[in-house]
């Protein structure tokens, strides 16, 4: 299996490990993941790997990204949030470019799957939107979005660390500022979005996705919720779980 490391900013951590499918079909499947970790360095890329050569084994090319956390220079909010919009303009340059030709051809840029857990949900959804689900290149499908924080102005879940912790201040203090960065404020954009939540999180409450699905259906998002129940939060980040095959699913691989 090949894997290459491949820089779209200047930063440290602004830089993706770019996976080549095991074995290359006529179209390539084009999988970006967005790992989550309350936005912190304790939790790199890496808790991805095992899920990136699943897919790369099913014949998908996946660009598994890093991006700049709150203890780093120019992380927490907007900077991690510009970060997940570089990775996905990656797509259209940088990461073809790594590729040998003939498999670069062959990627499937018109039907991008964006996947992210947790705190990576939170970006991959908001990240396309702001998208409005293209880069220059590529067209993003489907966003599978896995026990994602979705909702940073619900009283529920402002008060939290992770949302504190990407904020850096309180919500009383920037009100607007969450709203920003709240995936169920985004605009509509043309793709498909799966919130899929372990039905046993104790982590995130499945109540987040379901809220979510319900107010961005309402104002015409095609989105759908799928609860895999006896399972928590950290399951979609093991190759062997039914978070996993259900996601599979979600993406046709």
């Amino acid at each position: 299996m090949k894997r290459h490391r491949i820089a779209y900013g200047d930063a440290e951590s602004q830089f993706g490990h770019l996976y080549e499918p095991v074995t290359a079909g006529e179209r390539v499947p084009l999988v970006v993941l967005i790992h989550g970790g309350f936005f912190s360095t304790r939790f790199a890329l890496t808790i991805e790997t095992a899920i990136a050569r699943l897919l790369a084994q099913r014949g998908a090319a996946v660009w598994n990204i890093e991006y700049r956390r709150v203890e780093e220079a120019g992380g927490g909010w907007p900077g991690t949030g510009g970060d997940s919009i570089a990775a996905l303009r990656a797509l259209d340059d940088v990461v073809p470019a790594a590729l040998p030709a003939d498999l670069a051809g062959r990627l499937d840029v018109d039907d991008v799957a964006v996947v992210g857990h947790s705190a990576g949900g939170l970006l991959a959804v908001w990240a396309s939107a702001a998208l409005s689900g293209r880069t220059r290149r590529t067209r993003i499908t489907r966003v599978v979005a896995q026990s994602a924080v979705l909702d940073l102005t619900d009283p529920r879940a402002r008060n939290r660390p992770t949302p504190r912790n990407l904020m850096g201040r309180h919500y009383d203090e920037i009100p607007e500022r969450y709203a920003q960065a709240s995936p169920i404020l985004a605009p509509v954009f043309d793709a498909r979005v799966v919130a899929i939540h372990a039905g046993d999180d104790a982590a995130v409450p499945v109540e987040s996705s379901r809220r979510y699905v319900e107010a961005v259906s309402a104002r015409g998002q095609s989105a759908e919720l799928v609860v895999v129940p006896g399972e928590g939060h950290d399951a979609f980040v093991d190759p062997r779980s039914a978070c996993t095959r259900q996601t599979l699913r979600s993406l046709g691989v």
